[in-house]
């Protein structure tokens, strides 16, 4: 998919879950929480239509922004949880809940060269994603974005859909998009 997004130019666009899609695969290290999984997976699938594989062409700064207002929500439920209740949470848990972690993990499986940047928006998400990713490119600190949008359901049980819908849809989506372009100085 190609087109504009303001100064931008779509690359290649993803999303998850598409036609045929079950729960996105795990990513080792990762645990309990839908949301590292479909960061990972939507921004594979998106990478591998513009670059059909790993790595991503050498010399090329591409910065990911994920955009999330609320963040990983099952792991923050399982803490508070876990807490609440005088258990001490396991030790991937402090490396998971910050989720610049997750797109360091797709950044390093690709080879991206640019910066990473988390934002939990406040207004219209994809806006504010572009906005960043115009910055990034316009500043000359990448020279292609790849921009992911994901948001959990407040109901999702962690495994990517709302608690007590076996293997049913869920409110939780995830959205990426690969950005170029822009008025680079």
């Amino acid at each position: 998919m190609s087109g504009t997004t303001g100064r931008l130019t779509v690359l290649a666009e993803a999303a998850w879950p598409e036609p045929g899609d079950a729960a996105p695969p795990p990513v080792p290290g990762y645990v309990h929480s839908s949301f590292p999984p479909l960061v990972a997976a939507v921004a594979e699938r998106c990478l591998t239509r513009a670059y059909g594989q790993r790595p991503a062409p050498g010399g090329e700064r591409t910065a990911v922004v994920l955009v999330s207002a609320a963040g990983d929500r099952a792991s923050a439920a399982h803490v508070r949880v876990t807490v609440a209740g005088g258990g001490r949470p396991g030790p991937l848990f402090f490396f998971q809940s910050v989720p610049n972690s997750v797109a360091g993990h797709v950044a390093a499986r690709w080879g991206l060269g640019g910066p990473v940047v988390c934002l939990a928006p406040a207004g219209d998400p994809r806006a504010e994603g572009t906005a960043e990713a115009e910055l990034l490119l316009h500043d000359g600190d990448a020279d292609r974005a790849l921009l992911v949008l994901i948001e959990q359901a407040p109901d999702d049980d962690g495994a990517g859909r709302p608690a007590g819908v076996p293997g049913g849809a869920a409110g939780t989506t995830a959205v990426a998009v690969l950005l170029g372009g822009g008025d680079a100085p």
